[in-house]
């Protein structure tokens, strides 16, 4: 079997961004973003996902950290769709529900190729790790458009905001895992492609 991996770099002057990704990985993860929350966030959807992930950024976090989750979220999504090629065998579809204590989250994921985001934070503090909690929103809508993957999640309930983000990346990386394995044969759509 080909190996379903992907290394990309990016940089603009607001970040420079290293990524490589292994889909059939162990859930082993390097990230350094340069904001410890991210770092532990992003950790998890790559074990949950059982992806390999090495992810360096640079960014302008003298500003805010918006524009390097907004960029890795980028660079993660393109990663992912690169990785996964024609998309022939796979399961296309996954979801899970995760607790994290009193919070709990539910993702959706299809990798159609028809990139959406379904995403409400009513539940969510403003500020978590010292930064707007409008970062995660615009995190996963740049990963669901540059992936070209249908995303919806969903916070169902909560009151600390670390452990509601926790929920919805450990949901994230195993809906990724499910919809990423390799159980089918051709292109999963009655269509015949994905796009």
């Amino acid at each position: 079997m080909q190996k379903r991996e992907a290394t990309l770099t990016r940089t603009t002057r607001e970040t420079d961004i290293r990524i490589r990704l292994l889909l059939d990985g162990q859930g082993r993860a390097e990230i350094s973003t340069g904001y410890g929350f991210a770092d532990h966030m992003l950790t998890l959807l790559a074990f949950w996902a059982g992806f390999d992930l090495e992810l360096s950024c640079k960014g302008d976090l003298e500003i805010d950290a918006h524009h390097s989750i907004e960029d890795v979220g980028l660079c993660l999504g393109q990663a992912l769709a690169d990785a996964l090629g024609d998309k022939a065998g796979i399961e296309r579809i996954g979801w899970a529900k995760v607790p994290m204590d009193e919070a709990l989250a539910e993702a959706v994921v299809d990798l159609s190729g028809r990139a959406y985001l379904a995403y409400s934070d009513d539940l969510l503090p403003a500020v978590i790790a010292g930064e707007e909690k409008d970062l995660w929103r615009e995190f996963f809508k740049s990963l669901a458009f540059r992936a070209g993957m249908n995303l919806h999640l969903r916070y169902e309930h909560g009151l600390n905001g670390h452990h509601l983000l926790e929920a919805a990346f450990k949901a994230t990386g195993l809906a990724l895992k499910r919809a990423v394995a390799l159980t089918r044969q051709g292109v999963t759509s009655t269509k015949g492609s994905l796009d």
